[in-house]
């Protein structure tokens, strides 16, 4: 796939997740087998007038191209501007979030309450197209609500605007997570426009994977929560897909190998003290179905150092814990 001078290695993408995808999450799928990695989501609004810690949402040192930021806003000058900040410190593709259903973001008629508001997208679109010479892309949900499904609409806007690949989240903003994604939506989508659509909502499987690209007729895939302790469901997809066989799944040893690798960039990129919470929420996601698991997630959230956290992963992918019921 091609997007503007950028020709990926496969059609699989990490899709933003706050508080997720940050740039040690973004690195590591990259390197277990996904095509590109968007950034978790930084408002117009933070990025510009923010502090540090939202500037390093936006840190793209030392990950592979392209490198490509998720903004968020409302207001076309100001998300303008955030395009313009960021394709100056190195984003080489702008992304633009119209899908996040979180009250706080939708209540300042950002994320996905913009579907509500075609005029005002295109004024966004239009602002953010015509302020950088990077590619811009477009993350949307399928409407509203079920009554208001504007999907088409909203994509044949972005088409016109300029934008150059669209990602379909299968539901509307009022379902949230629940419920099944819609691929018929996504497939009407894809009839409608000629840019890339990526389809995105309930990809948890190397046969899910085929099976939404066969049902929606999509031009590639957004993982998102699938990926959360299992970065690797990107080389098991993409092998899946290029041969029809299935990988086998990582030995303990290499799923301790992985999380290890995971979380010393973590510590690097966010310090000691921050680095070991995120971890917590990481460690909990590898450890998942691992016998033992109930036991020693409840030690790891109970520990405050880094020291403390390596010595729990050696015990308990050695020998420490593994007698113990998850």
């Amino acid at each position: 796939m091609q997007i503007g001078p950028y020709t990926l290695k496969n059609t699989l993408f990490v899709a933003p997740m706050a508080g997720v995808t940050d740039r040690p999450f973004r690195i590591l799928c990259r390197t277990l087998g996904a095509g590109m990695a968007v950034s978790e989501m930084v408002t117009s609004q933070s990025l510009l007038y923010g502090s540090e810690k939202t500037r390093r949402r936006a840190d793209h040192e030392g990950e592979p191209e392209p490198k490509c930021i998720q903004i968020a806003g409302a207001d076309p000058a100001m998300l303008a501007d955030a395009a313009r900040y960021n394709a100056d410190h190195g984003a080489q593709i702008i992304d633009i979030n119209m899908g996040c259903p979180a009250k706080k973001v939708c209540n300042v008629m950002a994320g996905s309450a913009l579907l509500r508001d075609p005029t005002l997208v295109a004024r966004l679109l239009t602002a953010v197209v015509s302020a950088v010479d990077v590619p811009v892309t477009l993350k949307i949900r399928t409407g509203w609500d079920r009554d208001h499904r504007n999907g088409v609409e909203i994509a044949q806007l972005a088409e016109s605007c300029g934008v150059a690949l669209l990602a379909v989240h299968g539901r509307t903003r009022s379902c949230f997570f629940e419920g099944e994604a819609e691929y018929e939506t996504i497939a009407a989508i894809k009839s409608a426009v000629r840019i890339p659509v990526i389809a995105n909502g309930d990809i948890d499987s190397p046969e899910k994977a085929q099976a939404v690209l066969a049902a929606t007729g999509a031009d590639g895939l957004m993982i998102g929560r699938a990926a959360q302790g299992r970065p690797w469901i990107f080389r098991e997809i993409d092998h899946y897909l290029k041969t029809g066989q299935k990988l086998a799944p990582p030995s303990r040893a290499e799923l301790y190998t992985v999380l290890m690798e995971h979380l010393e960039t973590l510590y690097a990129f966010y310090g000691e003290h921050t680095g070991v919470r995120m971890a917590r929420k990481h460690i909990g996601w590898y450890s998942k179905g691992l016998a033992g698991g109930g036991a020693f997630r409840h030690a790891v959230n109970q520990a405050d150092t880094v020291e403390e956290q390596r010595r729990l992963l050696e015990e308990f992918f050695g020998q420490g814990l593994a007698g113990i019921a998850a």
